[in-house]
């Protein structure tokens, strides 16, 4: 329990990958905030967080949206405290071909992943700075260190989260701050369940993937629990990728 008691706000905290940080850094100590869309299933997280004994508060939050960021931020700071972790997780996915895309796909996207990141960042990154200590952790994808076919906004807004995440490194290296991504490769979440891909698709990457096996959520929960740790306080600007070597 080395980080008893510190408050992690994890954004898209209600599924998938989300879920699976909040209950590991709720393992760790840390008391947990939940922001997400759906809110029934951030109370259905937050009570599996409270069984572990930790406090947690849901919220419903529009990450694209700076004012609803910042409202979620007051609440935190009046019913948790100051915020020592941040997990940028929210995120969604959509395969679409760049001649068919509108510029409102585009721009959800854009808006989501990366405006988001930077939105949850800004309302509470100084909680981190005024402690002179924190964590940021963002998540990237392996599709925005390598391209994918159908997601070129998606890869171009997680190649984005990996771009803020060293810059914003060089900007709080003094200042106790750590800034780090993950770039998970084919995780077995609702948004992989949901997306178009076909099976054969999916067998197909599964096949060419070195430990013959779908990443599971707790594989990227684990890689957090790392970078967010008291003992890799010399780890920032980095963006890792567990992906089972099919990149590298």
């Amino acid at each position: 329990m080395a980080l008893k008691d510190k408050i992690a706000v994890v954004t898209g905290g209600a599924s998938g990958i989300g879920r699976a940080i909040c209950l590991r850094l709720a393992r760790e100590g840390c008391n947990i905030g939940i922001w997400d869309r759906d809110i029934s299933a951030a109370h259905r997280v937050g009570a599996e967080v409270g069984e572990l004994g930790r406090r947690v508060l849901a919220v419903e939050v529009d990450v694209s949206s700076f004012s609803n960021v910042e409202r979620a931020a007051d609440r935190v700071h009046r019913e948790l405290g100051k915020v020592s972790i941040l997990v940028n997780d929210a995120g969604f996915g959509e395969i679409v071909a760049v001649a068919q895309m509108s510029e409102a796909q585009w721009d959800k996207m854009i808006a989501v992943h990366l405006k988001g990141t930077f939105n949850c960042t800004r309302h509470l990154v100084q909680d981190m700075i005024d402690a002179r200590w924190g964590r940021i952790v963002s998540i990237s994808s392996v599709a925005g260190l390598r391209g994918a076919a159908g997601f070129v906004h998606y890869s171009a807004a997680k190649a984005g989260i990996a771009g803020f995440s060293k810059a914003l490194a060089l900007e709080l290296g003094s200042s106790g701050v750590t800034v780090n991504a993950i770039a998970p490769g084919l995780i077995e979440t609702p948004i992989l369940k949901g997306s178009a891909l076909r099976d054969e698709t999916i067998a197909a990457m599964v096949r060419h993937t070195p430990v013959g096996r779908i990443g599971a959520p707790e594989d990227i929960a684990a890689c957090c629990a790392y970078m967010v740790a008291e003992e890799a306080s010399f780890l920032t600007g980095q963006v890792l990728s567990p992906n089972g070597g099919i990149y590298s």
